[in-house]
């Protein structure tokens, strides 16, 4: 017997409190606890993205962008169009 309550005394007690305040009113009640819930995960998890957000941008790293176009070279793709151009010349 944990603490001296068992479960028989737990729906006792469970019972008058559905008959104090009704069914509706307990209802109400969870889903405003599940609201506020929610609501604390909510903030914790924003502040939590904002903390990262702010150290990402004492990180010099984090502040390069590739946001510019830039002009590569690839060595591989112009010799393999350089052997197709001598494969059709050949066949001709």
């Amino acid at each position: 017997m944990l603490g001296g309550i068992s479960i028989w005394q737990l729906l006792i007690v469970l019972g008058i409190i559905i008959l104090i305040f009704g069914t509706k009113k307990l209802r109400n009640v969870g889903g405003d606890l599940g609201g506020a819930v929610k609501g604390f995960k909510k903030a914790m998890h924003e502040e939590d993205k904002e903390k990262d957000e702010g150290e990402q941008a004492d990180d010099p790293q984090a502040r390069v962008s590739h946001d510019e176009e830039v002009n590569t070279y690839d060595v591989k793709a112009e010799k393999k169009a350089h052997d197709q151009e001598e494969h059709q010349e050949e066949r001709k």
